[in-house]
C-alpha cells in the first residue's frame, strides 16, 4: 500500500477497524475464561457433565446420540450458509462499481474509494472465513463425541476408566460449544462490520452495542439466572481449550 492510498483513507477509517479486533479478539478472551464471573458457557459444562454422568446410568443410549446429532446438524447448517455468504462477499469484490452505486444512494453514507471499498469486503471475507473454520471443528468435535458415547460400555459394566471417558466427552462438548459459540460471535461482529460501509464512526458504535448485547446474553442474562448450575450455583470443571 503506497503513501498516496494510505493518504486517501480518513483517520476515521483507520481507527474504526483497529477498534474492531481489538473489541472482537477482546471479547472472545473474555467470554472464553476458565474462571471468574458466571456465564453460560461455564453453566452449561456443569450441565454437561451431568448429562454424561446420567448417561452412564442408562442402558439405551440412542437419546444421548440424538441430542449430539442435532448439536451437528446446527453446526453443519451454520457451516454451509457460510459459506453461501462467501461467494456473496466474493461476487461483491467484482461487482464493486455497482455495489458502490447502491451505497451512494443511502443517506449519510461516505463514498470510498475502490481501495477502502476493498479493505472493507475483504474486513467481512476474514470474519466469514473464521467462521467457517469454527463451525467445521465444532462439526467434527461433535463426531468425536459421538465415538466417545459409543465406546462406554452398559451400566453393569461400568469401570472408573469409563467414568473417565463420560468426563472427557462432556469437556469436548464445551470445547465444541466453545469454537461454536466463537462462530456465532462472528456473525454478529459481521453485522457491525457491515455499518462500516455506511459511515466509521457508525461502525464504531454498532461495534460497542454489539458487545454490549453479547456481554448481557452471555453473564447478565435471565436466562443465566435461570440455568443456574446443578449444584447450586457452584461451577462445574474447568475444560481445557482444544
Amino acid at each position: 500500500m503506497t503513501e498516496t492510498q494510505l493518504a486517501s483513507i480518513a483517520l476515521a477509517d483507520l481507527i474504526a477497524p483497529a477498534w474492531f479486533l481489538l473489541c472482537w479478539f477482546g471479547y472472545n478472551l473474555l467470554a472464553d475464561r476458565e474462571h471468574g464471573r458466571p456465564s453460560l458457557q461455564r453453566s452449561m459444562h456443569a450441565y454437561r457433565q451431568l448429562w454424561m454422568a446420567r448417561m452412564l446410568e442408562r442402558d439405551n443410549r440412542i437419546v444421548d446420540s440424538q441430542i449430539i446429532g442435532n448439536l451437528m446438524s446446527s453446526a453443519s447448517f451454520f457451516a454451509s450458509t457460510t459459506v453461501l455468504i462467501l461467494a456473496g462477499l466474493i461476487a461483491v469484490l467484482g461487482a464493486r462499481p455497482a455495489a458502490m452505486a447502491v451505497l451512494a444512494e443511502l443517506p449519510f453514507a461516505i463514498d470510498p474509494s475502490p481501495l477502502l471499498w476493498d479493505l472493507k469486503v475483504l474486513l467481512l471475507i476474514v470474519l466469514f472465513v473464521y467462521a467457517f473454520f469454527k463451525f467445521t471443528w465444532a462439526f467434527r468435535q461433535y463426531n468425536y463425541c459421538l465415538i466417545l458415547l459409543g465406546s462406554i460400555p452398559l451400566p453393569d459394566r461400568i469401570t472408573e476408566e469409563s467414568r473417565r471417558i463420560a468426563e472427557r466427552t462432556a469437556i469436548i462438548a464445551t470445547s465444541t460449544a466453545r469454537h461454536f459459540n466463537r462462530g456465532t460471535r462472528a456473525y454478529y461482529f459481521g453485522l457491525a462490520a457491515l455499518t462500516w460501509f455506511v459511515h466509521p464512526w457508525l461502525f464504531v458504535l454498532t461495534t460497542v452495542w454489539v458487545i454490549l448485547v453479547l456481554f448481557r446474553r452471555e453473564f447478565r442474562s435471565r436466562l443465566l439466572a435461570t440455568l443456574g448450575t446443578p449444584d447450586d450455583g457452584q461451577a462445574g470443571g474447568s475444560s481445557p481449550k482444544t
